[in-house]
């Protein structure tokens, strides 16, 4: 990880390289970026949830309606 003054060295260099009147514009773009990913995040694992217990659902039905059936 990085120490107080490589954090201090890094943020000197984003300021010389983009400007002190955009910093606010790169923080609000990274905070939106971060916050979609989170979003997407989210939604996949919800989507995951969701098909797991769609294909367990299908799996007892198919037990039920097939006793004989070898698995």
């Amino acid at each position: 990880m990085l120490d107080g003054l490589e954090w201090a060295a890094l943020l000197a260099i984003v300021i010389i390289i983009a400007g002190g009147k955009k910093l606010p514009e790169l923080g609000s773009g990274l905070g939106k970026g971060i916050s979609e990913f989170k979003k997407a995040l989210g939604a996949d694992t919800k989507q995951q949830e969701e098909t797991k217990a769609v294909s367990g659902a299908e799996a007892k039905t198919a037990d039920a309606t097939n006793p004989n059936e070898s698995k």
